[in-house]
């Protein structure tokens, strides 16, 4: 039976592209097919959600996730990596010390998530495979994607995927945290405030004025809402 992004509740970006804003928290979780390969961007608050996940991108694709790259390490972002056995795992350059703490399972715990299952979710978590420094070429079979580390900002270790235009399809950027529509954007203890408007400059000269930008929290903007929410932080924090 054919299956399409619809019927799992995903929003068909582009051929092969697609994204779903998860329950609770309104995290984007994206896929990204190659003919050989599939790339999923965050993988989701626990376990559970991150077996949903991985069972729907078989579902539409008819084979399992090889890449995962971790927009940044909060836990509504990045707990539902153990859900996907096999797969290498990206990250920036750093993020690794920031996963390994405590704090995953405390601040999923303190915003609503079950004790056992955000304690299970952080036994399990794999940590990142590869450090992103600067940018890293994906070669995913017939498309290729670029992942950048362009913070701190959101956090100390902000990672962004460009899919480059194809056809009449434009670029396509998912930007995890460092943008985000359905609400304020959040400047957790992490956060680098003073470096964060320059991360979403990096993010802008990337995709460009005619890509599509995907944020970490709510529906997708374009160039001139990036541009406003950097120059909002700018004003907020007392940066240029």
């Amino acid at each position: 039976m054919n299956v399409s992004w619809e019927d799992f509740g995903w929003e068909r970006l582009g051929d092969g592209i697609g994204r779903r804003r998860l329950p609770g928290w309104d995290a984007t979780v994206a896929l990204v097919a190659g003919e050989s390969s599939l790339l999923l961007y965050d993988t989701g608050s626990t376990l559970r959600e991150g077996a949903g996940i991985r069972a729907q991108a078989e579902a539409l694709f008819g084979r399992r996730v090889t890449h995962i790259a971790l927009s940044h390490p909060h836990f509504d972002h990045v707990l539902g990596t153990a859900a996907f056995a096999g797969a290498e795992v990206y990250g920036a350059v750093g993020i690794e010390r920031a996963l390994a703490g405590d704090e995953l399972r405390s601040d999923a715990v303190s915003q609503g998530v079950p004790a056992e299952d955000a304690a299970e979710a952080a036994d399990l978590l794999v940590l990142p495979h590869h450090a992103v420094s600067g940018e890293w070429t994906l070669d995913l079979g017939g498309r290729q994607v670029l992942l950048a580390n362009v913070g701190p900002g959101h956090s100390g270790h902000d990672l962004v995927v460009l899919v480059p235009a194809a056809g009449d399809a434009p670029e396509i950027v998912f930007c995890g945290d460092l943008v985000e529509e359905s609400g304020e954007p959040q400047a957790g203890p992490d956060a680098v405030p003073s470096r964060w408007p320059a991360a979403l400059d990096r993010l802008l000269s990337l995709g460009g004025e005619n890509a599509v930008y995907v944020p970490g929290h709510g529906a997708v903007v374009d160039a001139a809402f990036v541009r406003a929410q950097r120059d909002q932080l700018a004003a907020r924090f007392g940066v240029s």
